[in-house]
């Protein structure tokens, strides 16, 4: 279903995406960083084609409702709906040049979270004699969920498929990864199997460096999350049991909202589309910050 959507809108906007391309020049890394498998072209010309569908939805439907349902005036009604399909067609415009760099941070939160156990693994394999090739062809057999695997699964494809050689393969994924820390693995990596060093000693190295980054980063993390808990009670619980007594006040005296709207509708809203947006941004800002295992 989704390659369809795809394929549809680039049949549909793939030659009028041009102009826009150079306003997305910060897209075209993120997607290669992110492993999302969509073609730049093609990323655009969706992301275009949902903005268009989105706004003209809105700015049928929200008329619609106020005018029918809610009974608001002709005038509020148009001027409020307007408002709503410009946010809706910039609110999906931000959602796709921000997607592919939540992957690519998903991504590389994955990665350096799985470090000091692959770098484990890897010296284990290493102090075996295995060499370098079957290392990583090992690692991409270990678990298909883990991101560590995913990439150990491009370098073997690259070496197997497209007849890379090992090095190479390691420097095409060290350019390509959104972790610095796996791509200074994977350099250090290459630099250890060039000067012929011991890859063991090196790989033990790395994972000590690993496991202390990793205990750092959680105790990050816990203070973050106090911040972020506080952050939620006020905004969320506290605020908008304030509001809402507010609102039900003025509704019952008969007021309006800036002059256009009255405070059953605000009401209303706060309810239904404020704190449920607040709430999902909130959800998404603690998955920014949290580990992933």
């Amino acid at each position: 279903m989704k390659t369809k959507l795809q394929l549809l809108a680039y049949r549909i906007m793939g030659e009028k995406t041009a102009r826009f391309l150079p306003l997305f020049r910060d897209v075209d890394t993120n997607l290669r960083k992110s492993g999302t498998m969509i073609s730049f072209k093609a990323y655009v010309s969706l992301c275009i084609l949902t903005t268009l569908l989105a706004s003209v939805f809105t700015l049928i439907l929200v008329p619609f409702v106020l005018i029918s349902i809610l009974h608001v005036s002709v005038y509020s009604s148009m001027l409020f709906s307007i408002g709503i399909s410009s946010l809706a067609g910039a609110s999906t415009v931000i959602g796709f040049y921000v997607y592919p760099i939540y992957r690519a941070d998903n991504m590389k939160r994955m990665l350096e979270d799985a470090l000091p156990f692959t770098t484990g693994y890897m010296e284990i394999l290493a102090r075996a004699g295995v060499p370098p090739y079957r290392i990583f062809r090992s690692l991409s057999q270990v678990d298909a969920s883990l991101a560590v695997s995913r990439e150990a699964r491009v370098i073997t494809r690259d070496v197997e498929l497209f007849g890379f050689d090992v090095i190479s393969a390691l420097e095409a994924a060290s350019k390509r990864s959104p972790s610095e820390r796996f791509k200074e693995l994977l350099e250090g990596f290459i630099a250890t199997t060039h000067s012929g060093g011991k890859l063991a000693n090196y790989l033990r190295a790395r994972s000590r460096q690993y496991m202390k980054l990793n205990r750092i980063a959680l105790r990050k993390f816990s203070d973050t999350l106090a911040v972020l808990s506080e952050f939620y009670v006020t905004m969320l619980v506290a605020g908008p049991l304030i509001l809402v007594v507010m609102l039900g006040v003025m509704a019952m005296l008969g007021g309006n909202w800036a002059g256009l709207f009255n405070s059953h509708l605000v009401l209303y809203l706060l309810t239904y589309l404020g704190i449920p947006v607040g709430s999902i941004i909130f959800l998404i800002i603690l998955d920014a910050v949290s580990p992933r295992r």
